[in-house]
């Protein structure tokens, strides 16, 4: 049995240290391990697509972490399965993870119905890895249930992490005036579920003020699903109050879409968007790599940098070229 198999074979059994070897592979940038990597997830694809795939998302200091250990042991609790992708953001100086989402939720990261994994975003935008995606159905075809990905959460730009889920939750923390006026529509229009995070203690009232504000708000943008008219709860992470009600929306969700075939399109569509992805992406390893371009992009890149040339124009020179050569 070849090592790739074997992986394969140890992943569908449940195996959470084999488990790990995978998600560390598939996020592998070597040439060798590209090719392993996509054997292992062909293998693995019969066993995907039975869990529910969930973003949470929103701005630093909303409580994410605190609010996805409360989420994950409540479903424990419930006899779910979960595994968490935690994205970090990444160094663009040593490419590194600058936080680590793992040591935020030790007490999930405890239980055997858990699986928690932290990856840095690098230098991709959108909120999630490079392969997420690919990470997600590692995760499903060792039998999670239900895989939770925690997004960057530093900008507006997580149309990327929406387009491989389920349901986006976006997480807010109490705001009131300004605050509410500076949250872009944006960020609120990708949401599914909206959580105002610590309405515990002194924030409790501040909570329930904010979340009357932001259901407000959304009653005036079109839904992304038409029956679905997105819900907004003021939870608290730290009491637990609310926690409980996240599941029953996301059953709610699921059992809204699944029946008329909704649910498919959108897994469907995620599959066609990674597809062109990997071309983009694969296309411009190839461009980079062409000893032609090689050859002629710095010069042309300091011509762009000094304004002797306009962006387009030269693109479009280094692009005839590319094309004139891979004909060749």
């Amino acid at each position: 049995m070849s090592t790739v198999a074997a992986l394969a074979e140890a992943v569908r059994r449940g195996d959470r240290r084999a488990l790990a070897r995978a998600v560390t592979l598939v996020e592998s940038t070597r040439p060798d391990h590209r090719e392993q990597a996509e054997r292992l997830v062909e293998a693995l694809l019969p066993c995907t697509g039975a869990a529910t795939r969930i973003a949470v998302s929103g701005p630093p200091g909303a409580g994410k972490s605190t609010l996805i250990e409360r989420f994950g042991l409540a479903g424990i609790a419930r006899g779910r399965r979960i595994a968490v992708l935690a994205v970090d953001p990444g160094s663009k100086r040593g490419g590194g993870a600058i936080l680590g989402d793992k040591t935020r939720m030790a007490e999930l990261a405890r239980a055997p119905g858990a699986f928690i994994r932290p990856s840095s975003a690098g230098a991709e935008s959108g909120g999630v890895a490079r392969r997420t995606r690919e990470a997600i159905l590692v995760c499903e075809a060792a039998g999670y249930d239900t895989v939770v990905v925690e997004t960057v959460g530093a900008g507006q730009a997580e149309t990327r992490a929406a387009e491989l889920v389920d349901m986006f939750v976006l997480v807010l923390p109490p705001a009131a005036g300004d605050e509410l006026q500076g949250l872009k529509r944006g960020i609120i229009e990708l949401a599914d579920l909206v959580l105002v995070n610590k309405a515990d203690g002194d924030l409790a009232a501040h909570a329930q003020a904010a979340a009357s504000e932001y259901a407000n708000a959304l009653r005036l943008i079109r839904p992304g699903v038409p029956r679905w008219q997105v819900p907004v709860r003021a939870v608290s992470a730290l009491t637990g109050e609310g926690i409980d009600a996240i599941w029953d929306e996301i059953a709610r969700f699921r059992a809204l879409l699944e029946p008329g075939g909704e649910w498919a399109a959108r897994r469907a569509e995620q599959a066609c968007a990674a597809l062109w992805a990997e071309i983009g992406d694969g296309l411009a390893a190839r461009f980079r790599a062409a000893p032609a371009i090689a050859a002629r992009l710095g010069a042309v890149e300091r011509e762009v940098k000094e304004g002797a040339r306009s962006p387009a124009a030269a693109a479009r020179e280094l692009l005839a070229l590319f094309l004139t050569h891979a004909g060749g």
